[in-house]
């Protein structure tokens, strides 16, 4: 068995992604995500990779595009008004069908906001973020295991189906310490697709990457092609966790802190002799419908419990609504920094029940 170390999760993320091979890192200093880019100056260059700070958010976002574009696995990171100027670069990559792994660790916004954790990014990522028609296959990890684990799977899954990965963190899981094991060190595929190495083709015709287009129609049957790809991705890489569902007398729906804090107010729920459901989204795209649907068909009150004023539940409508369940969704949702607690919780549930 591996042995256990202790990490903060901004830490955990940096050495998953350079134990799954990541060759090349470009990021810009902004809280609460410092740790990433720190931890990647010190241990990329020790193994003779790439690691740049850009002059800028919007720099460090276009040099991991084109170091993606020549067949490095490639990263960075940010949090929120510093995702926001990686937009650009982020539809560019999906629309030119590159892989790479962008790690969004949320503070409070909107607009330059403040450093404390937050979820308000939910509609960026999940909808896409930049402009046209594309997805980011997201993930929520809810703890410093998961840090790594899940960066460490975006590079696979980013590269199987070619098209940009988010880590999906806050600001409380970047910075809290806990126990957890390291993956193994993973062999760097090569990219037959790829720019890289077009010197050496011996003959054959220059790869050329780009996100452009100018007839319509063959632009149409490219995205429609790409959103074909999507589908596949809706079939096979939908995660979630599911916890005393059944036979709950309400469902909570959170994902990340809210759903360690749903967690807290499950155990104060059964002091109480009320037993409480806790579905947890892992891909927040794409997102676990039908699952969710199948939960909330039977019409018990289903609470979202989110550190925004109302974007996770759009998603748990849309559930309900492709289950035509007639299910009582209720919000509660901080902005700025605010983290419910486990008693706030278990109040807002008590009285929906009462």
């Amino acid at each position: 068995m591996s042995e256990k170390v202790l990490m903060k999760g901004n830490d955990a993320i940096a050495e998953a992604a350079i134990r799954a091979g990541c060759q090349a890192y470009f990021g810009y200093p902004i809280t609460p995500q410092n740790e990433i880019p720190a931890y990647m100056s010190r241990h990329m260059l020790e193994k003779g990779r790439v690691f740049i700070q850009a002059e800028s958010e919007i720099a460090a976002m276009i040099m991991v595009y084109g170091a993606a574009c020549a067949g490095a696995r490639s990263m960075t990171s940010s949090s929120s008004p510093g995702i926001s100027l990686k937009q650009e670069g982020m539809s560019y990559a999906a629309g030119a069908d590159v892989p790479l792994v962008l790690v969004n660790v949320n503070r409070g916004g909107p607009g330059l906001g403040n450093i404390a954790p937050a979820q308000s990014d939910y509609m960026q990522s999940t909808r896409g973020g930049g402009h046209g028609d594309y997805r980011c296959i997201v993930l929520a990890p809810k703890n410093v295991q998961e840090c790594a684990d899940f960066t460490y799977m975006a590079f696979d899954l980013a590269d199987k189906y070619r098209m940009p990965v988010i880590v999906h963190a806050d600001g409380l899981i970047g910075q809290m310490v806990e126990g957890l094991v390291l993956p193994a060190e993973k062999t760097v595929p090569k990219y037959e697709w790829s720019a890289g190495g077009c010197a050496k083709r011996h003959g054959k015709k220059a790869i050329h990457i780009t996100s452009i287009e100018l007839v319509p129609e063959i632009l149409e049957a490219k995205t429609k092609e790409r959103f074909e790809r999507y589908e596949k991705v809706k079939a096979a890489e939908i995660r979630y966790e599911e916890y005393d569902c059944a036979n709950a007398d309400l469902i909570m729906v959170a994902f990340g802190t809210c759903a360690r804090v749903c967690l807290g107010a499950q155990k104060l729920a059964k002091k109480e002799g009320i037993k409480l459901g806790i579905f947890r989204p892992i891909t927040l795209w794409p997102f676990p419908y039908e699952a969710l649907g199948k939960l909330v068909s039977n019409g018990k009150p289903v609470l979202s419990v989110e550190m925004s004023l109302g974007q996770l539940i759009e998603d748990v409508k849309l559930s309900a609504y492709y289950s035509g369940s007639k299910s009582n969704i209720h919000l509660l949702g901080h902005s700025g920094g605010v983290i419910p607690t486990e008693e706030e919780v278990f109040a807002k549930v008590k009285e929906l029940l009462s």
